[in-house]
């Protein structure tokens, strides 16, 4: 069984790339590099994880912008990425691929940094709608805290 084919639980974009890498790590004769792959083999495991080539690639150009900001934000808001992620896989793996891509990175990084309960975020976050709609849910870690 390839690294991408799995019968287990779908895996978030991340993993998958994670995967990809160990593998070309472990035999090198396996590109790494999407640009090695041909558009065919770049849209055959793209589908087979869910996305289109065109986010397949620019996940794989993002890897090292992975979606460490998301879990910075969903703290800011007292959300659990583990039971976010437990109660709705698909909407968790939406949530950091959306973040992965995303173009507004320094301006995340630094309302983060600089003022974390400003509603700043919300005009240009590409999660703002899920992730208000995630805060609005009554939480077990926020009642057990």
């Amino acid at each position: 069984m390839s690294v991408l084919h799995s019968e287990s639980a779908r895996r978030s974009p991340t993993e998958v790339i994670a995967d990809l890498w160990n593998a070309w790590t472990r035999n090198p004769a396996c590109p790494a590099d999407l640009a090695a792959c041909s558009a065919d083999d770049v849209d055959r495991t793209a589908r087979d994880i869910g996305l289109s080539g065109w986010e397949l690639r620019q996940l794989a150009r993002h890897w090292s912008d992975n979606a460490e900001l998301l879990f910075r934000r969903m703290a800011a808001l007292k959300l659990d990425p583990d039971e976010v992620a437990a109660a709705d896989r698909a909407t968790f793996q939406d949530l950091e691929r959306l973040c992965t891509v995303c173009d507004c990175k320094g301006r995340c990084k630094r309302d983060l940094t600089n003022r974390p309960d400003d509603a700043r975020w919300e005009d240009y976050c590409p999660n703002v709608a899920t992730l208000k709609m995630l805060n609005a849910l009554p939480w077990a870690s926020r009642r057990a805290g």
